[in-house]
Order: structure tokens, then C-alpha cells, then sequence
């Protein structure tokens, strides 16, 4: 049992890893309503606070002015759901390894029932008293 437990949970914690940068971008695997519009909020406070940072480049070059601020936007919008995606990367990781634990628990039994053995080299466990 301990064995199917380690190999669910790193085959779990992969899986997680594996699907990080997807849970930043799509919002239907990564379903926090709250946490992504606080991370678009985050983007807005940005684009009013460079602004605020330049203020004689709105008066020369829009542009430029535009173009800054879209870069702010963007590089806080990122770091707000990069953090937020670590921190709950456990908790995918960890659904993860439920799943892959339950599909290799009944994996094994349904072998079991069908009297298969197990497709490991190593001999079975040996009496005690022979």
C-alpha cells in the first residue's frame, strides 16, 4: 500500500507540474473567479500607477505611454497568477495522486480478480516456515 501511495503522489506532484503554466491561462481548469479578477484588478491598479509614474510622457509620446502600461499590466497580471498558482499546486498535485492512486488501486484489483499476476520480476513473498 505505502508503494501505490509514493507512486500516486509523485506521478501526482508531475502531473501538477506538467499542468502549471496551463492553469494560468485557462480559466476553466483553474476555476477562482475571485482570484482571477483580483489579478485583473491588480493589472488596472498598474496601468493608473504608470501613469502616475510618468506623467510628462503622456503629454510627448501616448504611444510609448501606452505601450509601458500595457507592459506593466501584463508583467503583474502574470505575477498575480503565478503566485496564485503556487500556492495551490499542492492542492492539484494532490487531486492528481487521488486519481492516479484510485486508477491503480483498481487496476490491481480488477487483475486480481481476473487472477492475473502482477507484471513484477521479484519472487512473491517467501513462508516462513518451509
Amino acid at each position: 500500500m505505502r508503494a501505490l501511495v509514493a507512486y500516486a503522489l509523485v506521478v501526482g506532484l508531475c502531473v501538477a507540474i506538467a499542468l502549471a503554466p496551463m492553469l494560468q491561462r485557462w480559466s476553466w481548469l483553474f476555476p477562482m473567479p475571485g482570484t482571477r479578477s483580483g489579478c485583473d484588478a491588480l493589472g488596472r491598479y498598474e496601468v493608473v500607477r504608470t501613469q502616475a509614474a510618468v506623467p510628462g510622457l503622456a503629454d510627448h509620446d501616448g504611444a510609448a505611454l501606452a505601450y509601458v502600461q500595457e507592459a506593466q499590466s501584463r508583467k503583474a497580471v502574470a505575477g498575480c497568477l503565478a503566485a496564485t498558482t503556487t500556492l495551490w499546486l499542492p492542492l492539484y498535485g494532490a487531486g492528481a495522486a487521488v486519481l492516479v492512486g484510485a486508477g491503480a488501486w483498481s487496476r490491481d484489483r480488477s487483475r486480481a480478480r481476473q487472477g492475473l499476476q502482477p507484471d513484477s520480476p521479484l519472487p512473491g513473498p517467501v513462508d516462513a516456515g518451509a
